[in-house]
């Protein structure tokens, strides 16, 4: 038995490994296809919308088919779709083509964000074991591979659809395999009573106490989407860095990222959520000041590592956190993940409006007002949305089961301080 769930976890890993690495391989190639239908800035942008407007209401959706189902089938479903949808935008031959082949690749992307999410919750409470930040670490390393993988095809004269049909192929092949050695998940709860979940009651309801979670969320994937488009613009135009020292900007950010990733697990085991996001907030609004107050290229590709990893094991702790709290685990993690997503898809225009009235270093200056909200939201990482001054403390290690029925699910012997 324990090696079969050594396979359904080593498969979880997988999935989220492929997750990162098929979206980020379109990354690459977006000015290969804008040249190939002849699209205008604005027509592009038009384009891109397509994944949010197919990811946002998935999500939910996907929360919901959590609920009633459980997470694996849906995460199988998801997958096999998402694999093969990276093929779509290579085959557009026009804008409408390409905004509705995005469409389709967000929603098989945000169904299986919320999927794949909620089955590590339900192994982590099986288990008894952190293991969300590591499963986002191999999501981060998915992305930088994807990312790397569509440049050196661009290097190398891979036309796009080219490129992308073999992405769907072999992200089909390794998808099917992948979701078929999963584990099954714990049954679908039965809804919570009246004071237990979503609705009111004695405690706090279920939808009340994600809201600080939700904010936390955003606070941390506002800084990631900011980073991720504007970091080495910020380089090149600001400090005048030529093309290789602006790309290392992002690069740096995202290698701390995944680093900081694949051993958040180990520090919430040893200092406990809450200090983990907290101390880990302070240092990304360090380093962001630091990047931005320095007139050194290299010191602020340094500054912008930092934020990388002050951030890094913020959001998988945030979903887990919504996996304690007692509602329905897909509904739980679906909210989390959707205020998130929107807030990693609204910061870069946020910035960019912001940019045009002000100057990109003066707007670049909400990363460390970012940071330091996610340092005030931490507490809200603490066992139960609520827990003892020594939770709130962020003291990790002993903290205190969720209510003694267990939440939404949950074991009655799993202790967030085990994970």
């Amino acid at each position: 038995m324990s090696g079969a769930k050594g396979r359904g976890t080593a498969a979880l890993y997988a999935v989220f490994f492929l997750n990162g690495i098929v979206l980020a391989s379109w990354a690459p190639r977006i000015p290969q296809v804008k040249e190939q239908l002849g699209l205008s800035d604005g027509q592009l942008g038009t384009a891109l919308l397509g994944v949010a407007l197919g990811s946002v209401p998935a999500m939910p959706a996907a929360g919901l088919l959590v609920n009633r189902f459980g997470s694996r089938p849906v995460a199988r479903c998801a997958a096999l779709v998402y694999a093969p949808a990276i093929a779509l935008p290579g085959l557009a031959g026009s804008l409408t083509g390409l905004l509705l082949g995005l469409a389709v690749l967000g929603a098989s992307v945000g169904a299986l964000d919320v999927a794949m999410n909620a089955h590590a919750v339900d192994l982590e409470r099986r288990t008894g074991r952190a293991r969300l930040s590591s499963f986002h670490g191999l999501f981060s390393a998915g992305a930088l591979a994807g990312a790397l993988l569509g440049t050196a095809a661009a290097a190398g004269g891979v036309a796009p659809r080219t490129q992308f049909a073999v992405s769907a192929a072999v992200g089909a092949a390794v998808a099917g395999l992948a979701v078929a050695a999963l584990h099954p998940a714990a049954p679908p709860p039965p809804p919570p009573r009246r004071g237990d979940g979503d609705g009111g009651g004695q405690g706090g309801g279920g939808a009340v106490r994600l809201l600080p979670l939700s904010a936390l969320g955003l606070s941390v994937l506002l800084i990631e989407g900011v980073m991720t488009d504007w970091s080495s613009v910020y380089l090149a135009d600001s400090l005048g860095a030529g093309p290789g020292t602006a790309g290392a900007g992002y690069a740096a950010f995202a290698l701390a990222m995944t680093a900081g990733r694949l051993g958040g697990d180990r520090a919430a085991r040893a200092f406990g959520p809450v200090r983990v996001v907290r101390w880990g907030a302070v240092l990304s609004a360090a380093g962001a000041l630091a990047a931005l107050l320095s007139g050194s290229a290299a010191a602020s590709a340094a500054g912008f590592s930092a934020v990388g990893l002050g951030i890094s094991a913020s959001f998988p702790l945030v979903v887990a956190g919504a996996g304690r709290v007692p509602a329905r685990a897909g509904t739980a993690v679906a909210t989390v993940s959707t205020t998130g997503y929107f807030a990693f898809l609204a910061g870069p225009p946020l910035i960019g409006f912001l940019a045009s009235h002000g100057g990109l270093r003066t707007a670049l200056f909400l990363l460390p007002a970012l940071a330091l909200a996610a340092a005030a939201l931490a507490p809200a990482l603490a066992s139960g949305g609520g827990g003892s001054d020594q939770e709130r403390r962020g003291a990790g290690p002993g903290c205190p089961e969720d209510s003694p029925a267990g939440a939404s699910g949950s074991s009655a012997s799993w202790r967030p301080g085990k994970r």
